[in-house]
């Protein structure tokens, strides 16, 4: 885990043309997305298409993460942040000191690491895309990293973050942040946004895990 300090963000969303801004307090965040043997150890789940220790986990839907969230909170003896309550979805308790998903402030203010532009580097350096991924994820660390340590940001797969989208447009659809395999360049940006339900499942959306600080 990676120490991210406090700060303001940013965020902006391309369809709505609306900006607003975000002040953060210190947390932690994964120098890596979940791996599949770090999710197999935890839950004992393989929901990935492409199999290899090292690769992110894919094929996990919002609820997967928060689950597993969930469940490494427990294995290290801390209290969970989440609470599923039926019929109304999941609870985060913010006073929590266990694993959890980062914001969508958290998420952008982690990958610019204190940079201004849509990168934090040259993206065939930084990123695996669909210029040169050869349409597969890849291990996870073998990119460069940003400024603060923070490996594949962009790139790779998609991952979760907390936040619901547009509650009034599309309901209970969350946050996805960071580009893929598959994406084509533009989708690999620090402000780019995308969403989906949180049952959804494909190949190139996995997750990295926060803390509170």
């Amino acid at each position: 885990m990676v120490d991210i300090p406090a700060g303001r963000v940013t965020l902006s969303d391309r369809r709505t043309q609306r900006s607003w801004q975000v002040d953060l307090r210190p947390y932690r965040l994964a120098e890596f997305p979940v791996t599949q043997a770090g999710y197999v150890e935890v839950t004992a789940g393989r929901p990935s298409t492409a199999r290899g220790a090292r690769l992110p986990v894919e094929g996990v839907s919002w609820l997967d993460a928060v689950r597993y969230c969930n469940a490494l909170s427990l294995r290290e003896g801390l209290i969970p942040a989440y609470r599923e309550v039926e019929g109304e979805g999941v609870e985060w308790d913010d006073a929590s000191d266990g694993y959890r998903l980062p914001s969508e402030g958290e998420w952008e203010h982690a990958c610019r690491a204190g940079t201004t532009q849509a990168r934090y580097g040259p993206l065939d350096e930084i990123a695996w895309h669909r210029g040169n991924s050869d349409e597969r994820p890849h291990e996870v660390g073998g990119r460069r990293p940003n400024a603060w340590g923070l490996h594949d940001m962009l790139g790779n797969v998609w991952e979760w973050c907390w936040d619901v989208y547009d509650a009034e447009v599309y309901g209970s659809y969350r946050v996805l942040r960071g580009g893929g395999w598959f994406d084509e360049p533009w989708s690999c940006r620090a402000s780019v946004r995308r969403r989906s339900h949180p049952t959804f499942r494909i190949d190139d959306v996995g997750f990295r895990v926060a803390r509170s600080g």
